[in-house]
């Protein structure tokens, strides 16, 4: 039984690789990037390698896509998400199952559209199965599990980062798909309709447990709200949105502002230049693609999933949070450990026929909550939904993940 992981190179997909790897459930792992040299280095560092191996492919390459993906279990789609249906389509060629780390809203719900089709080849697909959208959808399923009525879902996400030696810019995710969030209006779920907002609005100070603390948080378009209106629909949510902010966040929306996160081309010296490009190249330049090598990585991210409802004995307000750290041996931020290995859970239940249905489904209904939980908790990653369960400790963050 092999797993493949498209984009295995990547900041977040070689982090899917090394935790499939570390798990011991898949006979082959097919780690496949554009730059072969990413997959090599993410194919050697993977515990027990001998059965990790290493390609390259375009996605945009059906006929290469389909030959590598043929005779798989399920596939980990890490690469850019304006490829994520070219991904789907290589799949259902193959007749293989499938997973990504999010579509930016209007990417969901184009994926959305393929259910019938993936109903039809019995397979399934689980688009927003990262950290957020991942785990934060599955939260949110786990908090309103028992609730009657649910009127408003918000998605927080806080970071800090305690790195010594760091330089003063780094990505720890596609800085591309940072700069859309940066751009494209926000979509909040308000009374039945979607209501486009600008970008980078709502700005408010934030309380996250320690020691995220206080943060001032933004709307960013984001995935969940693609969801949850259907998924919660029969419990009549009104509101959904989603925030977002932390060190850095400010470097984008000046960097969004002064149009580098734009594909719109500008002439220079007669030659039409994507600024977003030039931006891109010059990040991978100046290697502030990740952590630079030697750097003892040390930072934490917080999910807070607010669920305000009604049980059968009235109004409920919960939080239910998910803390990720950094994983230091690998040299690796607390967002590459939280998108790669929520991944890799969700292709392990995938692959031992544990996950739910058969279509297009979202997380929320189609990865189990408490085996999920249980199998980030194996990995020293602490969940909580508050109440009925203790709260956040200071400790429960800062204790060391599983090596």
């Amino acid at each position: 039984m092999d797993a493949v992981v498209l984009g295995g190179g990547g900041l977040t997909g070689r982090c899917a690789v090394w935790d499939l790897a570390e798990s011991g459930v898949f006979d082959g792992i097919r780690v496949a990037d554009l730059d072969r040299g990413l997959a090599d280095t993410a194919a050697r560092k993977a515990p027990g390698s001998t059965h990790v191996t290493s390609h390259t492919v375009d996605v945009r390459d059906r006929a290469a896509l389909v030959d590598l993906l043929r005779g798989a279990r399920v596939c980990v789609n890490a690469v850019q998400y304006n490829f994520n249906l070219d991904v789907m389509e290589g799949c259902l060629a193959a007749g293989v199952e499938y997973l990504d780390f999010g579509g930016l809203f209007h990417m969901t719900k184009r994926q959305l559209a393929l259910h019938d089709r993936f109903l039809a080849a019995g397979l399934l697909a689980v688009p927003g199965m990262g950290q957020v959208p991942g785990i934060s959808n599955i939260l949110a399923a786990a908090a309103t599990d028992d609730l009657v009525t649910v009127d408003s879902i918000m998605i927080r996400d806080g970071w800090r980062d305690f790195t010594c030696g760091a330089p003063p810019v780094v990505f720890t995710w596609s800085p591309s798909t940072f700069l859309d969030e940066m751009v494209l209006p926000a979509m909040v779920w308000e009374d039945g309709a979607y209501r486009e907002m600008p970008a980078m609005s709502g700005g408010e100070e934030y309380e996250f447990p320690e020691p995220i603390g206080r943060t001032r948080l933004y709307r960013t378009l984001h995935s969940e709200p693609a969801t949850f209106p259907d998924s919660f629909r029969s419990k009549g949510l009104r509101h959904c949105e989603w925030r977002e902010g932390g060190p850095g966040i400010d470097v984008l929306q000046l960097l969004a502002a002064l149009g580098l996160g734009s594909d719109r081309p500008v002439e220079v010296r007669g030659h039409a230049v994507a600024p977003k490009e030039v931006l891109l190249a010059l990040l991978k330049r100046e290697q502030l693609l990740g952590y630079p090598e030697g750097v003892q990585v040390e930072d934490r991210e917080i999910v807070d999933v607010e669920v305000q409802g009604r049980d059968r004995s009235g109004p409920v307000t919960r939080h239910a949070y998910a803390a990720f750290r950094s994983k230091p041996e690998w040299g690796v931020a607390a967002t590459e450990i939280a998108v790669g290995v929520c991944g890799s859970i969700a292709a392990i239940l995938i692959a031992q026929g544990k996950a739910l249905g058969k279509g297009v489904v979202p997380p929320e209904l189609s990865m189990p909550p408490g085996p999920f939980r249980e199998m980030l908790a194996a990995r020293g990653v602490v969940t909580r939904i508050c109440p009925p369960e203790p709260p956040l400790r200071l400790t429960d963050i800062t204790s060391t993940q599983r090596d």
